[in-house]
């Protein structure tokens, strides 16, 4: 990999004078969503569709539904309101089946009268799947393969199980023209389960005894059938994706892999408490970022532990959140963290309770606060947030993240010398640093205690190495170290490589 691949940047689209100002209203006061006809909206990544900041989850009491609360009038409310990206996953119970009832309330089932094509394409419709395997046998170690109450299916079924619950029928059965927007491969926590989603990607084979979820979804993406798993050549998603919420080292992985640019988008954990953990936002966000991939922020309240659910995972109504945002901690503060982190382009917020008392309710509140630009929000700002979130538990929300570790330095350096004439030509390799609570800057090549270059810290796109180049005109013997630095000026050094004179 070439050390000076540049970082691409983004530029969103400015905010209205009306959504500026709709920001910055003191805590307390609420401006009626109706003030707002048309809600943000941000280019997607490469996705070439334009989403509004924020997205409804498919969680929260669309999953685990407390009493005396309408789903499906969430889900509608969220329509009316103009959001237009929606969440839903085989791992969140009935979620799938309550947007069913929603989408033929709004005409949007293929092949019935009124079907309303154009709003249909108007939205951006995720689901999510944690089968890894497509075929085959997938009793495979650190490899969970599992939808809900159920272990051993492969990933197609996932998929056309979504169709049938938002668009067919529920038993399996689904519509000519039903399709989702993208589908993610739900949770990538482990090395081994990304090795498990890519297997026969590259190199694939119809007979093989194994394949990974990946291939699968590229054939009914595509509609071809190299996999043999798609006889009909069906063409039932758009795009393809992954979360995670446990690992940037993993996820950056996953998105190493990628030789191909398969993967269009990435959800991802990112609250005011990420540089508490082992952080998202200066590891695998920038990552994603320069591969100009769909960005999606989630656990923007920590699933709920910000406020009245304890820092566990969720899996009942109690656990669901009916509040708006506390006395202590403003919700729309930690919305606006997560929207101007470098690279997320919406936020998906999971929701308690709607209300037709504007002030009371979340979806309205959520999308007034989710009305803010990229750049909306300065450091200072961001800092404060921060040490304001650190102070709920104790800053022990994030459970679902990997504990927080120092700035790590340069990994597996090698250096390598071939000789030409007189002269001896040097190469130095090595993989990505991990960021801790700042930015990584640069990389420093030293040799003999010397520095001899420097340059501008860009991620590592693939599972390539960086290499840099030099050539001595000596026959001596030399020690190479690669240093990285960070934003705040701490540095990490690699061990020693060296190189034998010559004899």
């Amino acid at each position: 990999m070439a050390i000076n691949t540049p970082m691409n940047r983004r530029k969103f689209a400015k905010t209205t004078l009306l959504a500026t100002a709709a920001t910055a209203l003191a805590p307390g006061f609420f401006a009626s969503c109706s003030k707002i006809p048309q809600p943000m909206k941000r280019s997607f990544g490469k996705l070439g569709f334009d989403v509004t900041t924020m997205g409804l989850g498919g969680q929260s009491s669309i999953q685990w539904t407390p009493e005396g609360i309408d789903p499906v009038k969430i889900i509608l409310k969220a329509f009316d309101l103009g959001i237009n990206y929606f969440d839903t996953s085989n791992l969140y119970g009935p979620s799938q089946g309550y947007y069913g009832q929603a989408f033929r309330i709004k005409n949007l089932i293929p092949g019935e009268e009124n079907y309303k094509a154009d709003l249909r394409k108007s939205i951006f419709l995720t689901t999510k799947t944690h089968l890894r395997f497509a075929k085959g046998n997938v009793d495979v170690e650190g490899v969970n393969n599992w939808t809900n109450g159920e272990n051993g299916s492969h990933t197609v079924d996932d998929l056309k199980r979504s169709l049938s619950f938002m668009f067919g029928d529920a038993q399996g059965n689904y519509p000519e023209g039903a399709y989702v927007d993208m589908v993610l491969m739900h949770s990538v926590s482990t090395r081994q389960e990304v090795d498990a989603l890519y297997e026969g990607l590259e190199d694939t084979n119809p007979e093989a005894e194994r394949i990974g979820a990946l291939a699968a979804l590229r054939d009914y993406r595509d509609g071809t059938n190299r996999t043999g798993l798609n006889p009909k050549n069906e063409k039932l998603l758009r795009h393809i994706g992954f979360s995670g919420h446990w690992d940037p080292a993993v996820m950056m992985y996953m998105i190493q892999r990628d030789r191909s640019n398969l993967l269009d988008a990435m959800l991802v954990a990112i609250n005011a408490n990420d540089k508490l953990m082992f952080n998202m936002q200066y590891n695998v966000i920038p990552l994603a970022a320069a591969k100009n991939m769909g960005i999606i922020a989630m656990k923007v309240f920590a699933d709920g532990a910000m406020y009245t659910k304890p820092a566990e995972w969720s899996g009942r109504p109690d656990h669901v959140v009916l509040t708006v945002g506390s006395k202590t901690l403003s919700s729309r503060k930690l919305i606006k963290y997560s929207l101007t982190t470098p690279g997320v382009h919406l936020a998906i917020i999971g929701i308690g309770q709607i209300s037709e008392e504007e002030e009371k309710c979340q979806l309205t509140d959520n999308l007034l606060a989710s009305q803010v630009e990229a750049e909306g929000m300065s450091l200072q700002e961001r800092e404060s947030i921060e040490q304001m979130a650190a102070k709920v538990k104790e800053g022990k929300t994030n459970y679902f993240q990997t504990t927080a570790i120092p700035l790590t330095a340069p990994d597996q350096v090698s250096v390598s010398r071939s000789l030409e004439g007189d002269s001896q030509n040097i190469t130095l390799a090595w993989n990505t640093a991990f960021a801790g609570d700042a930015p990584l800057k640069m990389y420093e090549i030293w040799r003999d205690d010397n520095k001899v270059y420097e340059t501008a810290f860009t991620p590592q796109l693939t599972t390539d190495p960086f290499t840099w180049m030099e050539t001595l005109d000596d026959n001596a013997a030399h020690t190479y170290k690669v240093k990285v630095v960070d934003g705040k000026d701490r540095v990490a050094e690699s061990v020693g490589v060296k190189v034998e004179g010559r004899i």
